[in-house]
């Protein structure tokens, strides 16, 4: 969002006001009214810088929190994962032949 000026909202209201009929003229009311609209023109950019600065904020914390779910929940390196997998179908494949072989001696030691 632009900044405001601090004249442009007075003059937005002045012309608002004139449209409706009702014209301010240079006088204390006025300056009044001029004052009070330069403060709201301040308040509004320094909120909005603020807010800014928080969505900036935020974002940061959240790509945090993002990576580290990513670091606990990603699987593990190439690496580790080969020797993990191949390791544990080793294993797997070694019982399962073992068994087969034991079942086929067994089938053969009651068939004699």
């Amino acid at each position: 969002m632009k900044p405001i000026e601090k004249d442009e909202l007075y003059e937005n209201l002045r012309q608002f006001l004139k449209g409706k009929g009702l014209e301010l003229t240079e006088g204390s009311y006025s300056k009044g009214i001029h004052a009070g609209c330069s403060l709201l023109a301040d308040a509004i950019n320094l909120s909005q810088a603020g807010i800014e600065r928080a969505k900036n904020e935020i974002g940061k914390k959240v790509n945090q929190v993002r990576q580290v779910i990513h670091e606990k929940t990603a699987p593990r390196s190439a690496r580790s994962a080969r020797a993990t997998s191949t390791g544990g179908a080793t294993k797997r494949n070694s019982q399962k032949s073992g068994k087969k072989a034991g079942g086929d001696s067994k089938k053969r030691g009651k068939g004699k």
